[in-house]
């Protein structure tokens, strides 16, 4: 697939997605959120319309109340191709997580990625 930025090849989506879960070790857990087809019918997987590609959790340790005590942060990543669209629903979704005390974010590269989660 030849893209406008020079004849490159554009990143799938399912290689970015594929490269972000090796982010999935430590303080941080995500688990892909499956779409698939059966015989006659699409089987949707997921918490709600627009749920992100990668949902799960980031460790924290609460610095006051709480010393040495560790907890889950819901975590959400949508995965986007360098110029894939963001459908509403999805925008909305992690809108949410975020304003909710979650970490969700749109991603389009392991960098964002890793940005969005406060890995070096």
């Amino acid at each position: 697939m030849k893209s406008s930025n020079g004849g490159k090849m554009a990143v799938s989506e399912t290689e970015i997605m594929r490269q972000i879960q090796t982010l999935s070790k430590g303080p941080v857990r995500l688990f892909r959120k499956n779409v698939g087809f059966d015989a006659h019918n699409k089987v949707k997987y997921g918490l709600m319309p627009g749920s992100s590609d990668l949902i799960g959790w980031t460790q924290i340790e609460i610095k006051s109340d709480h010393v040495g005590k560790n907890f889950a942060i819901f975590t959400a990543i949508e995965v986007k191709s360098q110029f894939g669209r963001i459908r509403p629903e999805q925008q909305n979704f992690v809108d949410y997580v975020n304003q909710s005390g979650g970490i969700a974010g749109i991603c389009r590269n392991i960098q964002e990625a890793k940005a969005l989660l406060c890995l070096s």
